[in-house]
């Protein structure tokens, strides 16, 4: 009896798996940072060899993590973000970190083959990704891919977590970035002749 609910749970756990899920979009999670709250503070090496610290990044900031470096997945989501890094710079002031465990000559391979206009950044060890509490997907055998959309004061405005669909990530966060600019005030065309914002 015991091995057969074993077996039929082990079923049941596998079709799962590879059952297409809806995407996640949080508003909330013991898992991983929440909307609303300040993302964890970091600095790692990019593929040039430049620290990025995420403290120092005073605008929009859209960071992902992927489970790793050259996968279909992974590079496809990677073109991705390559391919709307320019528009998200000027139409949102905003930028991009991509951030997963391999080293930073993993980095520069990958950030090479595709011609990356964005960081990249290596977590050899996972430290950041274990800070940020990114889930593991597929019942934990696989890290995470999983997106943060932060404002220009590292408060969280969007989780979207999507194993399964790498190219859903950039419009998402795109969306975001969009709401996030619309609920900007707008500037005062006269503040730099009296000296405010």
């Amino acid at each position: 009896m015991q091995i057969t609910a074993t077996i039929s749970f082990l079923l049941i756990g596998v079709s799962l798996a590879f059952t297409p899920q809806k995407p996640t979009l949080s508003s909330s999670s013991s898992l991983n940072l929440s909307i609303g709250e300040t993302a964890p503070d970091f600095s790692l090496i990019d593929q040039n060899g430049k620290t990025v610290s995420r403290s120092s990044i005073k605008k929009p900031l859209v960071v992902y993590f992927y489970p790793g470096d050259s996968s279909p997945g992974c590079t496809v989501q990677a073109n991705d973000f390559n391919d709307r890094i320019v528009d998200i710079r000027k139409q949102f002031g905003a930028d991009v970190v991509g951030i997963s465990g391999q080293d930073v000559d993993s980095k520069q391979k990958f950030a090479t083959e595709l011609g990356l206009q964005f960081s990249i950044l290596a977590d050899d060890g996972d430290k950041v990704r274990s800070e940020f509490a990114v889930p593991r997907a597929a019942f934990g055998l696989f890290p995470g891919r999983v997106t943060y959309v932060l404002d220009k004061s590292g408060v969280c405005q969007l989780v979207f977590n999507d194993l399964a669909k790498p190219s859903a990530h950039i419009d998402a966060a795109v969306e975001q970035l969009k709401e996030m600019k619309s609920s900007d005030p707008p500037k005062n065309p006269f503040s730099s002749f009296f000296g405010g914002n």
